[in-house]
């Protein structure tokens, strides 16, 4: 794992302007001296390699406003100068004059360049740069006139020349040749542990053979045992006999040859004498098997306590769990009752609120149907002026009433017209009796409508009215939330890139042209006004309607330690992770969720940062809970509880988990 995380962070690596192939990439240092060569160099291992002029001029013009660092290794010095031979002393590798340069500044001080190698042009190029730069233990013993470099292996550099101080940052240029030393190392390591690994297995192939004979043995000395034993009972028993008949010849000593006998029985007792001997070193030695498998037996008895022990322990530390997951129950049923007396008095505010409303739209009716009698009269008045004047119109009198009656000559001529009128409107023929219930109908219907503009103005002004509150609810809220997420991810970089900064800047994008004065936003105010209410948010509108015309974003700027600032899209792939870590969390700081899943996000992250996202996860489990998708084994050996997902024979998915033990238990 370690060697893969090596290799992707050299492959991703691409310091050098204009995507070329950097110093650093040509070079390998010995270990130890990466920082040391770093410093030393001050920059130029991020320097891209050329050939030439021509090939250094195309590569900084594609480096373009970023600007960048170009050395030439194949030039006329390069090619005169042999890359394996070092400069003269005195000299800086260009034939100048370097004072006593040659001679080292203090005890125990080595030439930088001789730790140095790599290909042929770059280790003759960096030899050359680092020709007058010196490794020491401490700077206190360089003199003051000493007219080259001091440098010590953490990165401190002293030019006595220039009264110059300076301090590279661990963590810089020098990554590449660490990675690659440490590369070759790891590579090193698992040639050597797959030795040790083939080693130990034929080794244990050995000790299998060995357990296998020995259990073999044993198992014939088992049988030999029970052989010998029964040999022995059968000795016993023969020994019983013959002492029997021993005692029967003693009775009886006049019984055949006696001298004979005798012997003859002093012969078999012997010899079984000499059998039951063999039976008791046998029997011994059988028994000390027997104590060495008995103790063998007494020491896993033994085991059996500490094992009821680790047991008590689990069944302990389930209780404690048990516990603690019913404390948490009884606060998520308090904080529950809590959000339902909530949801009560808002049902409650909702009802009083719908009942204003019911009140206002009944007013609103009474006051509307007041206004179309009062206009229906104004229309009658109006049709009446005009049907007399129009009457008068045509018979040709004023409007106005007559001063004094008029004569009998002039009704008759009156008559005579009006007779002459209903002739004329006879011959019109008849007219439609349905005219005036279609001009009733017609009068309910633009009342009916009347009434509905009514409402869907009253409706329109109290919608926007809600509209101009939420929007302006809304930017309230995201200032805040922005201004928190903000501090918490200056913050949040801090800590995550270390000597670095960052922050989140606003953007707006103009959508339409702004509103002027005297536009909508006026012209509602002035409906208010003329209608008798005044404008219910003051110049507030003018305000929001602006904001509505321009579309927000958020810019994230980031500024690691050592480098210009950069935005999001010139990251590399673990700055981007990092920064993007950091972008959530100072939003769950500033909004917090109860639990939160992240899918590999420390994928493409070294040892060090996976060691941050941890302490920051660390940090914050107290706030929520976090469920992280991860390959990593240091994110799994930081993990309360761990869950492995495989593939069973039937193709079904099976969960495992295991839980581990707290960090403070361990």
């Amino acid at each position: 794992g370690e060697l893969a995380a090596v290799n992707q962070f050299l492959r991703v690596h691409q310091s050098a302007p204009g995507g070329s192939r950097s110093l650093a990439d040509a070079l390998a240092v010995a270990p130890g001296y990466e920082l040391a060569v770093a410093a030393a160099l001050d920059g130029r291992l991020g320097a891209a390699l050329v050939d030439d002029r021509e090939s250094a001029n195309r590569v900084l013009e594609r480096a373009g406003r970023e600007g960048g660092r170009v050395l030439l290794a194949a030039d006329r010095e390069a090619a005169a100068t042999p890359a394996d031979a070092s400069p003269a002393p005195g000299t800086n590798g260009s034939g100048d004059r370097q004072g006593n340069a040659g001679s080292p500044p203090a005890g125990g001080a080595e030439r930088l360049a001789e730790h140095v190698a790599g290909e042929h042009a770059a280790a003759a190029l960096a030899r050359r740069l680092l020709s007058d730069v010196w490794v020491v233990d401490e700077l206190e013993s360089v003199p003051d006139d000493f007219p080259g470099l001091a440098v010590t292996r953490r990165g401190r550099v002293f030019s006595p020349a220039l009264r110059e101080l300076r301090q590279a940052a661990s963590v810089g240029e020098e990554r590449v040749l660490a990675e690659r030393n440490r590369r070759e190392q790891l590579v090193a390591d698992s040639e050597r542990a797959v030795q040790a690994e083939h080693a130990a297995r034929h080794g244990l192939d050995e000790r299998t053979r060995e357990a296998a004979q020995r259990d073999g043995a044993r198992d014939a000395a088992v049988a030999a045992h029970r052989e010998a034993v029964h040999r022995r009972d059968e000795a016993a028993e023969e020994e019983r006999r013959l002492a029997a008949a021993i005692e029967r010849r003693r009775a009886a000593p006049d019984e055949g040859s006696a001298s004979a006998r005798r012997a003859q029985v002093e012969a078999e007792l012997s010899g079984l004498r000499a059998s039951i001997q063999r039976a008791e070193r046998e029997r011994g030695q059988r028994a000390q098997q027997i104590e060495r498998l008995q103790a063998l037996v007494a020491r896993d008895a033994e085991l059996g306590p500490l094992i009821a022990g680790m047991i008590d322990e689990l069944g302990q530390l389930a209780e404690a769990i048990a516990a603690r997951r019913a404390e948490f129950a009884e606060a998520l049923s308090a904080d529950r009752q809590a959000g339902e007396h909530l949801a009560a008095e808002l049902r409650d505010c909702a009802q009083q609120e719908a009942a204003v409303q019911t009140r206002l739209l009944t007013a609103g009716e009474s006051l509307t149907s007041l206004q179309v009698r009062a206009e229906r009269a104004q229309d009658q008045v109006t049709e009446v002026r005009a049907a007399l004047a129009k009457l008068a119109s045509e018979l040709q009198l004023e409007d106005a009433p007559a001063e004094e009656p008029i004569e009998p000559s002039e009704r008759d001529e009156l008559d005579a017209r009006l007779e002459r009128l209903i002739r004329r409107r006879e011959q019109l023929g008849p007219v439609n009796p349905l005219a005036d219930q279609e001009y009733a109908e017609a009068v309910a219907h633009v009342e009916e409508l009347e009434r509905q503009r009514a409402d869907l103005e009253t409706a329109l002004r109290e919608l926007q009215k809600l509209v101009r509150e939420t929007d302006h609810q809304i930017q309230e809220t995201f200032e805040q939330t922005f201004a928190a997420a903000a501090s918490n991810f200056e913050e949040l970089v801090a800590q995550l890139f270390p000597g670095g900064s960052g922050r989140l800047r606003l953007t707006r994008e103009r959508e339409a042209p702004a509103p002027v004065l005297g536009g909508a936003a006026d012209g509602d105010e002035q409906d208010g006004a003329a209608d008798g209410q005044p404008p219910e948010d003051g110049g507030a509108t003018d305000q929001l309607e602006q904001d509505d015309t321009d579309l927000l974003g958020v810019e994230i700027e980031l500024t690691p330690s050592g480098k210009a600032t950069r935005q999001l899209t010139l990251l590399s792939g673990g700055e981007k992770s990092m920064t993007a870590l950091a972008f959530l969390f100072a939003v769950f700081l500033a909004r917090p969720c109860p639990f939160y899943i992240l899918d590999e996000v420390e994928a493409a992250l070294d040892d060090l940062n996976i060691d941050r996202f941890l302490e920051l996860l660390e940090r914050n489990a107290s706030r929520a809970q976090f469920i992280v998708v991860t390959h990593q084994k240091r994110t799994m050996d930081a993990a309360d509880m761990l869950y492995g997902v495989a593939m069973g024979d039937d193709g079904i998915s099976k969960v495992v988990s295991r839980r581990l033990p707290a960090r403070e238990a361990a």
